[in-house]
């Protein structure tokens, strides 16, 4: 799609700026609300030079532009089908200020990064959002984010230090400096002028006054933040907290700086059983006063869906909901005894309330992180138990609501009512009452005109409801398209004509996000709805969250694990020529680049694997004659790993730039997904994994990877030896008394990723078959655990009792998953560090878990061998996937280079004695992306001890 507009953005920013293809267009116009606009170009943004670019080219087109950087906002206000600019890529620093009092941070950083950046200091952002693994800066700062426990004290608002703005005229402003006045007044004395008017009018208007001291007493996130008119004085002052909850309308957040909170290092939790609304209520005073940080509410219908979660909550047991609510109090500390002082105070207040249910296990708040963690699911398994079991087809709507503390227990009534009127009989209510800031979830499907119908006749009412009870139609999630009609109802006429002419002050032409918060539009919030289209049980139940996003290797490169489904459905809904063109890039964009790692499942709050979904593309891509083949080479794996050794052999003789160029030239001719390209950079073969001498029965089964026989160990240090992963465990479990046993066949066996991770099935299932007998034979039937030198292989086992029972195999498939499988160096952590002896600790070492290791678990334990071995053990705040993927990293290099960059540019900022991982080929792509020398840290672990 070539327009004017997109001419022009190319030749200011760049082809790699500017995006128009029909799949770049669908999978960025997918965010987490409810809303679905198709924009006309997408612009990522290198620094704040490319948005006043953008800007001022949308502008003299007369195109709308908006601003996206996480897209977990839920209102709508991140939508446009104009000009969009991602603002995450190129926006993700976090500079830590003031020995962690401030941070200053850039729009794409996570509150997840830059809570992690302070976290050395023992400090913490404010807004506490439950997106914050996804959630960006920028919509933190353009939707007022609170969370669970900051409530008014310690949001965006109240922490804000200081903003740099870009404003539509491409005008730089950074708020916090001493001279931010006068250079406002140079550069813009139309604005200048005008917020002090504005200024000056709602300080003289006594009801003005009246009624944003009251709506700001509450959360509130509607409208603009005319509070700022009351709070500050000077018009750089007022600029800066104006953009606060702006969202994307006023101007651009090139950076926002924070006054940041203590992180509290002590916590007491428990779960209050009520036995009605009011009594909960009635309770929230005492225990505000007494010092909770946090109380959750949580309904009948809440506790219901509680009592059905796989996590078992002991309050829970056996209890016979009925009116009952339950509170979920915390207490947090700095310091152990001043948390003992508080909980004792909140323990009087709880031993005097009023309608407690009885329980077995008498009220006690609990330091112990396990029963802390099963209180918090009851409040945290909410969203993933309702989103997750919704009917096919229907959308999670989330709504957020606030009102007076005195209306709480009417309003949750009345919620309860007007959910049950209009047939959302599954809805929950919960939310954080000591705010009384409610959330409740409903099920519409988008796709049934009568269900839009009753979707509107429900939110009329809802507005209704709340302004009746003088509270705020939206506390946390911002005004967006959902509430920008109801704006002046609320705020009423006077103050909507300040908000509309503090618009025109930043915006005259409209061109910021035009719609949102601002609109003549009655019914904009049932216009442009996103109409989820039913495309595979695996991925229907998406709610386009965007949490998989930050941990996505590809989320530089090409596409996220959102994005694909959406893509997903954007074909299944589009007309013929639009569904090809998407479907012309959908093979390399989506398939071929995703690594298929699965760190997607772990992020996702409806446990969907997009990873195993593109497994399926790959698996409809194989040919019969590609899946005869992989089940020859399946069995005859032996003679295949034989030859792959003596081609690694040969490769590692060959001058470099030769095989470089060799292999450039076959992927220019045959596809990329095919031929991997080979350089300097790869090892030599490693050792054949038959060991006879370990033949007799022991106390663990070594299953050695054939791809530590593939792929050489990594050359040591001076003083080290390249031994490799398996033949370090074997050391170690020599000198820590344990005996191992090598399953004589284990040259033909292997965990089965190869083929899993392709869609080779045929070859997968003959694999499967062959390695679970032999491991049963070799661990007596499960006697003794089964131990892999290869991260990635562990998780591959995992898997072989699914593989066999996809093919029909279940009495075989019922006997492997009695077989414990564990990593080798979680074996070595708990069974062989207590008997082994460390001469003497390197000074540091830096780690790179690896996605098995996340997967498993496994990282405490990848921690105690790095610690056993170097006195500093740092892993990078940046660490993920490494993009290698088994083979991803040789045929497609890109991937690894992408996924790796965040992470070697942390690990370059100083030098480690040690680079350690769990994972050959993991190794092998952090040593191409940082230059250092990665390997096995049972390698460093058994020079050590010799």
């Amino acid at each position: 799609m070539s327009t004017a507009l997109t001419t022009d953005l190319r030749l200011r920013l760049g082809d790699d700026q500017v995006a128009d293809r029909p799949l770049d267009l669908a999978r960025m116009a997918h965010d987490a609300s409810h809303y679905l606009l198709q924009p006309r170009v997408v612009v990522t943004a290198r620094d704040g030079g490319d948005v006043a670019e953008a800007v001022r080219l949308a502008a003299r087109h007369g195109v709308p532009v908006t601003f996206r950087s996480g897209g977990t906002s839920l209102s709508g206000q991140a939508q446009t089908d104009g000009v969009l600019i991602d603002t995450r890529r190129g926006f993700r620093g976090v500079e830590v200020l003031d020995a962690g009092a401030r941070v200053r941070c850039q729009p794409g950083a996570t509150v997840r990064a830059v809570n992690a950046a302070l976290a050395p200091y023992g400090r913490a952002l404010g807004p506490d959002p439950a997106s914050e693994v996804a959630c960006t800066i920028g919509g933190v700062v353009a939707n007022n984010s609170s969370g669970m426990s900051c409530g008014t004290t310690a949001n965006t608002y109240r922490t804000l230090a200081g903003l740099e703005v870009v404003l539509l005229s491409g005008t730089r402003i950074d708020t916090a400096a001493p001279d931010a006045d006068e250079r406002l007044r140079a550069a813009e004395p139309e604005l200048f002028e005008g917020l002090q008017r504005l200024r000056d009018r709602v300080r003289g208007n006594p009801d003005s006054v009246r009624r944003i001291t009251h709506q700001f007493s509450m959360k509130n996130t509607m409208g603009y933040g005319v509070n700022a008119f009351l709070d500050f004085d000077t018009p750089a002052e007022i600029l800066a907290h104006l953009m606060v909850g702006s969202e994307g309308t006023l101007g651009f957040i090139l950076s926002a700086t924070f006054n940041t909170v203590p992180n509290y290092a002590h916590l007491a939790t428990t779960l209050l059983v009520f036995d009605r609304i009011d009594h909960a209520t009635a309770a929230l005073p005492g225990l505000v006063a007494a010092g909770a940080a946090t109380a959750e509410l949580m309904d009948a219908a809440s506790l219901r869906v509680a009592q059905s979660l796989a996590t078992v909550v002991p309050a829970l047991v056996g209890l016979d909901v009925a009116e009952h609510t339950a509170l979920l109090v915390e207490a947090r500390a700095e310091e152990a005894a001043e948390l003992a002082g508080t909980v004792a105070g909140l323990s009087r207040i709880v031993a005097g309330l009023g309608g407690l249910t009885p329980l077995p296990k008498p009220y006690a708040f609990s330091t112990d992180a396990t029963e802390r963690a099963q209180a918090w699911v009851v409040r945290k398994g909410l969203y993933t138990a309702v989103a997750g079991a919704r009917p096919p087809g229907s959308t999670a709507l989330l709504e957020d609501v606030v009102v007076p503390m005195p209306a709480l227990t009417g309003t949750v009534g009345e919620i309860q009512a007007l959910c049950g009127r209009h047939g959302y009989d599954d809805a929950v209510i919960f939310g954080h009452a000591k705010d009384a800031n409610l959330h409740f979830m409903i099920n519409p499907d988008l796709r049934d005109p009568a269900q839009v119908e009753t979707y509107a006749r429900f939110s009329d009412e809802l507005v209704d409801l709340v302004l009746a009870a003088d509270g705020s139609l939206k506390a946390e999630h911002g005004t967006g398209r959902i509430m920008a009609p109801f704006v002046e109802r609320q705020f009423g006429a006077e103050l909507y004509r300040v908000m509309r002419e503090l618009k025109a002050l930043f915006d005259p032409e409209g061109v910021l996000n035009p719609g949102v918060i601002i609109t003549e539009d009655a019914q904009l919030h049932l216009r442009d709805l996103k109409l989820p289209e039913l495309v595979d049980e695996a991925v229907d139940r998406c709610v386009e969250c965007g949490y998989c996003e930050p941990v996505c290797p590809s989320r530089d490169l090409t596409t996220t694990p959102r994005q694909r489904i959406a893509l997903m459905r954007e074909m299944a809904a589009a007309d013929p020529g639009r569904r090809a063109a998407i479907e012309a890039d959908f093979g390399y964009d989506a398939v071929e680049t995703c690594a298929v790692d699965s760190l997607c499942l772990l992020n996702c709050p409806v446990s969907i694997d997009t990873g195993k979904v593109m497994k399926g593309f790959r698996k409809e891509a194989q040919t019969p004659v590609s899946q005869k083949v992989a089940l020859t080479l399946a069995n005859n794996w032996a003679t295949t790993v034989k030859g792959l050794r003596v081609g690694m052999g040969a490769a590692s003789v060959i001058p470099a730039p030769v095989l470089s160029a060799v292999t450039d030239v076959a992927r220019r001719v045959l596809p990329t997904d095919l031929i991997p390209r080979v350089g300097d950079d790869l090892p030599g073969p490693g050792a054949p994994r038959r060991s006879p001498e370990r033949s007799a029965p022991g106390e663990v089964v070594l299953f050695a990877s054939c791809l530590n026989e593939i792929f050489g160990p990594a050359d040591a240090p001076p003083q080290g030896s390249r031994m490799g992963a398996w033949r370090a465990f074997l050391a170690l479990c020599d000198r820590a008394g344990v005996g191992v046993h090598v399953p004589e066949d284990i040259a033909g066996l292997c965990c089965g990723t190869v083929w899993r991770s392709k869609g080779l099935t045929d070859g997968l299932a003959a694999m499967a078959q062959r390695t679970a007998s032999a491991l049963l034979r070799a661990t007596r039937e499960g006697e003794v655990p089964v131990v892999t030198d290869a991260s990635s292989c562990t998780h591959g086992l995992h898997e072989v009792a699914s593989d066999l029972e996809k093919v029909g195999l279940h009495e075989l498939a019922q006997r492997f998953s009695t077989v414990r499988i564990v990593d080798s160096v979680a074996y070595a952590a708990e069974h062989l560090l207590p008997h082994l002896t460390v001469r003497s600790r390197i000074p540091s070492a830096v780690l790179h878990p690896t996605c098995s290791d996340r997967h498993a678990g496994d990282l405490p334990h990848l921690l105690a061998v790095a610690r056993a071995c170097a006195e500093d053990v740092v892993v990078p705040g940046a660490a993920g996937c490494c993009g290698f993927a088994g083979d991803r990293g040789m045929l497609h290099p890109e991937l690894t280079a992408s996924a790796s960059h965040l992470e070697a540019a942390e690990v370059g900022e100083r030098r480690y004695d040690a680079y350690l991982s769990s994972n050959r080929t993991c190794e092998l792509g952090m040593s191409r992306a940082t230059g250092r020398t990665y390997r096995h840290a049972l390698e460093l672990l058994a020079e050590l001890t010799g």
